[in-house]
């Protein structure tokens, strides 16, 4: 099928029965299915659509079970009690299930342009700011962005029906938007980030045609809100493909509209720092990940962030600021100015703080001080922090190893070398020396 344009001619919808595919009931959500069913029985089409239905066709476990139906969102709620509306730029129904939600989509119109009640708009730029359009599942497959989330599983013949040709690009891996996509992207620039997100998550290939137009359009994610592309982030780098991600949104330059400060002291990086030291933070978190550990974004952007708040108080210090003042005003400054580029909510930002303040604690080994430190509630994180400077070149690995030692032998043994008194009895804490790693 030709990818030229949004507008192309289609082709009729190829229909693949229970026989030829691998989806079975077995395998998607008891709460999907009640959905399905309810709304097949009440008279209307009923499909699981989207990343469902390409995890199950490549034998992996969805997330989440999405549904698209001609159901309005009120027709929706009317046939469940346990069902929200949501959503203004696009209107969805949520039917809650306990922890689980069940999205339903209604069939959106292919069409875009603006109408006298303001459900579908483009701005100027080809962006697409209200989308509440209905239409019927052909116009819903056209106007999804990749092929592998256009496939629809019909509940009423557990047929799977394919109007863009996802189910060859599945067989083929490859990853390939759906129309011109120049226009597509332009529409909604974080599709360019799903793009990368959705090649390293599948080990697809990007279509020449859909990754052709990304570096040059990459700038237009400055216009996306900074919530929105926090949240992207997250996708991005606690997915478990982080540091494939940071190197493909580095290849595309994306990473640069994420986080300009950290890509411009990547173009001066002295001995590999800091890529270095971002690069086995990435590892680190996927590792993590794998391992079925804990992750914290607060720790992750303390890595990402740290060589500009570094730069920055070497310049405040040259200035004639003490070095922790130098710190923490570098900090702050650092912090609020990508904010305004991707927002940073508080209860990651001030972890983030304390890490690099406790680093120059850390240097300072030895004595009390150190003692005290152990009892701090982000030792561990600043720890680990330390443990990835020491690999990444920054400081010497005798500090790290110190530390590591330090908590090894005892700090009640240190305490008295260091005051010549019998330390009061406290709780040891767990030796600990990993490559690299994130509070437990």
């Amino acid at each position: 099928m030709s990818n030229t344009g949004r507008n192309e001619t289609r082709s009729a919808a190829t229909h693949i029965s229970r026989p030829e595919h691998s989806i079975s009931r077995v395998n998607i959500s008891p709460n999907a299915l009640k959905v399905l069913y309810r709304l097949k029985d009440a008279g209307y089409q009923a499909h699981l659509v989207g990343g469902g239905v390409r995890d199950l066709l490549l034998g992996r476990e969805p997330k989440d079970f999405d549904v698209a139906t001609d159901a309005h969102p009120e027709d929706v709620r009317k046939l469940f009690r346990n069902c929200r509306l949501i959503g203004r730029r696009f209107r969805l129904a949520h039917v809650v299930f306990g922890r689980e939600i069940i999205e339903v989509a209604t069939f959106r119109a292919l069409q875009h342009g603006g109408n006298e009640d303001g459900d579908q708009h483009i701005d100027d730029e080809g962006r697409i700011v209200r989308d509440n359009v209905f239409g019927d599942i052909e116009g819903d497959a056209f106007r999804r962005d990749f092929s592998v989330n256009a496939l629809y599983y019909n509940i009423a013949d557990f047929s799977i029906i394919d109007y863009t040709g996802g189910m060859a690009d599945i067989e083929r891996g490859v990853l390939r938007l759906i129309g011109d996509p120049d226009t597509r992207f332009r529409e909604d620039p974080v599709r360019m980030l799903r793009a990368v997100r959705f090649a390293t998550k599948l080990g697809f290939r990007m279509d020449p045609l859909t990754e052709q137009p990304i570096k040059n359009l990459a700038p237009l994610l400055g216009d996306i809100p900074p919530a929105r592309l926090f949240d992207e982030m997250l996708k991005l780098f606690l997915g478990g493909a982080a540091l494939a991600n940071f190197e493909m949104l580095r290849h595309y330059n994306l990473f640069g509209q994420l986080f300009p400060l950290t890509e411009q002291s990547l173009t001066h990086e002295e001995n590999n720092f800091p890529l270095t030291l971002i690069s086995r933070g990435m590892a680190n978190t996927d590792t993590r990940i794998e391992q079925g550990k804990p992750v914290t974004p607060a720790f992750l952007f303390a890595v990402l962030l740290w060589q500009p708040v570094r730069e920055r108080a070497a310049k405040l210090e040259a200035e004639g600021q003490h070095p922790v003042l130098a710190l923490q005003h570098a900090s702050s400054q650092i912090i609020a100015e990508q904010a305004v580029v991707m927002a940073t909510p508080r209860r990651f930002s001030l972890p983030m703080r304390e890490i690099w303040m406790l680093q120059l604690r850390l240097e300072s080994k030895g004595g009390r001080r150190s003692v005290r430190l152990l009892g701090h509630p982000r030792f561990r994180a600043a720890y680990d922090f330390l443990l990835l400077r020491a690999e990444a070149g920054e400081v010497p690995e005798e500090l790290a190893d110190w530390w590591t030692e330090f908590q090894e032998t005892g700090p009640e043994q240190h305490e008295k070398q260091a005051t010549g008194k019998r330390p009061r009895k406290r709780r040891r804490n767990r030796p600990r020396r990993s490559p690299g790693g994130q509070t437990e």
